[in-house]
């Protein structure tokens, strides 16, 4: 299971602190810990600091990857006496916030504290006129609640932090709000303009839910970018290592609307590795209109995101609804440079999920838009049954179909877009507003053959302003590998503005991949609905 940062508030309550941690929490069972090897020197040249550029991260990680891997802990430290109830108490100090004092800076950083979970340290380095200096802290940098206070020590110099988050003026131009959090492992989260915190991203997925065990590379430092007064961009760098990999990693993060990273990653790989997952994004999905019956609660739907969307090449979109399976589950979709993919929240209804704490209708969506070719290969969706929405229980990546092998290189570019992203009302093809299941036949009537129903609500495109009576001229392209459909009805429903497909679906077996769009009038109407249902057995 995954455990991802949630809680956007400074003192971080349980849930937002154990959802902080996740990759931490993964390696507790066993994973290693990664040492940064870059030779660029901790203890840099003066005050001006030492020569600093992507390409001599590049060159530094290349050469890191030829050295034998080492982690790199604290010892002796007061940092591992400090356990969950004296983290949640500790917060940086606003007042000591970096960049603060920069005339009309756009950008402020804060750092997070080491301990509980967070043992091994993260170094950030400041950038300016293409130097690199550190970027010291001690515990005058940290605000200590209550107990917290008798286990840490006056003016303490502290041997790294646990990761950083930067402030901005996103919504309002008087309050700094954080913009981007990266904290655990490779994981980092961004927001859009009125967002709230929901899934993650991270640098790399190395051999996620496969049938040997899973290695989570860690960001090991951090070189931030000293922002020009007034800039409405930043740049961090950072390096990457594990006992398969190293890697070097550039992003250009522009705030707004739609907060934009761009992303450069070079990669060098020390080991042959099974699966390389680029790109991936890691969410939660607990339930909603297909499997609302499963759980005794007052809110209709609990979900950061509700289904992976891709853009083709050729114009195709696929929107595939994400599931809580009864079991592990996997779907694999062969593309070639794919214009975007990435996980969505297209609901953005407060009625939805009636839950006035959580906000699930500002959950961003991320999509991940390749830059250049990056050829053949297959993104998967992960699945991960789950009873508790703490759980992230849902991960997305780009597999490419080069293989991993020891002494190789791979370097790839793309942006994330983060924010609401609504798909297009008056775009080339309508789209999937809705995503609904439930016993099959008809309504009020013993279901003796075993289907299941399902029901699919098309909103928006060239079939917005058809009337009722062009069903006609329409047409159901639909198939369900691993069972038959035995009943499929289109009609157009008034009151909501919608074309419904229904499906009644026969399972032959325990996974049956289900696909349907509505074509006419010579070109495609809709995007292609994909949904993978597993049954009980």
């Amino acid at each position: 299971m995954l455990f991802p940062m949630r809680s956007k508030t400074v003192c971080l309550t349980r849930r937002g602190v154990l959802l902080t941690s996740s990759a931490l929490l993964m390696l507790g069972a066993g994973g290693a810990v990664a040492q940064d090897v870059v030779t660029i020197d901790s203890d840099a040249e003066g005050e001006a600091g030492q020569p600093f550029s992507f390409e001599r991260l590049v060159e530094d990680m290349r050469a890191a990857a030829g050295r034998e891997y080492e982690p790199e802990l604290i010892e002796d430290s007061f940092l591992n006496d400090l356990n969950y109830d004296d983290y949640r108490l500790i917060r940086f100090d606003p007042e000591r916030a970096r960049f603060g004092e920069v005339d009309n800076t756009r950008f402020e950083l804060q750092a997070f504290h080491m301990g509980w979970l967070f043992k091994a340290p993260v170094h950030l380095f400041e950038v300016a006129d293409g130097r690199a200096a550190p970027m010291n802290f001690d515990t005058d940098d940290f605000i200590y609640e209550r107990e917290s206070r008798d286990k840490v020590p006056e003016h303490a110099p502290l041997p790294g932090v646990a990761g950083f988050r930067l402030h901005t003026p996103l919504n309002r131009p008087d309050i700094m709000d954080e913009l981007v959090a990266f904290q655990g492992a490779s994981y980092f989260r961004a927001l859009g303009r009125g967002s709230g915190y929901g899934l993650s991203a991270r640098g790399l997925a190395l051999n996620t839910a496969m049938d040997v065990k899973e290695e989570f590379p860690r960001f090991t430092r951090f070189w931030i970018e000293r922002p020009a007064p007034g800039s409405d961009r930043i740049t961090v760098w950072a390096a990457m290592e594990s006992a398969s990999v190293t890697g070097a990693y550039q992003f250009v993060i522009l705030p707004g609307k739609d907060t934009v990273f761009e992303v450069t990653a070079t990669l060098f790989f020390r080991e042959d590795v099974r699966q390389v997952g680029v790109a991936p994004l890691t969410s939660m999905f607990l339930y909603g209109d297909r499997n609302r019956a499963r759980f005794d609660d007052f809110r209709p739907a609990v979900h950061d995101n509700d289904g992976l969307a891709i853009e083709r090449r050729n114009g195709d979109r696929i929107w595939r609804p994400l599931s809580n399976p009864p079991r592990l589950a996997s779907s694999y979709l062969k593309e070639e440079t794919p214009l975007k993919f990435g996980l969505c929240q297209r609901n953005r209804d407060f009625d939805h999920y009636q839950d006035a704490a959580a906000i699930y209708e500002r959950r961003p969506s991320c999509m991940v838009e390749p830059i250049g070719e990056w050829g053949r290969g297959t993104i998967r969706l992960v699945e991960i049954p789950s009873e508790l929405e703490v759980n992230d229980n849902i991960v997305a990546f780009w597999i490419p179909e080069v293989p991993a092998e020891a002494g190789s290189e791979m370097t790839l570019s793309y942006r994330l877009h983060w924010g609401d992203l609504p798909p297009e009302e008056d775009g080339d093809v309508a789209y999937v507003i809705a995503s609904r299941a439930g016993v099959g036949g008809v309504s009020g009537v013993e279901n003796e053959d075993g289907s299941r129903k399902f029901v699919i609500d098309f909103f928006g495109g060239p079939m917005e302003h058809l009337p009722a009576d062009a069903v006609e001229d329409l047409s159901i392209v639909a198939s369900a590998v691993g069972g038959s459909i035995t009943t499929q009805v289109l009609h157009y429903v008034p009151e909501s503005n919608v074309w419904r497909l229904i499906l009644d679906v026969v399972a032959q077996g325990n996974v049956i991949e289900l696909s349907a769009r509505i074509e006419g009038y010579g070109q495609k109407l809709t995007e292609t609905w994909l949904f993978q249902w597993l049954t009980e057995q």
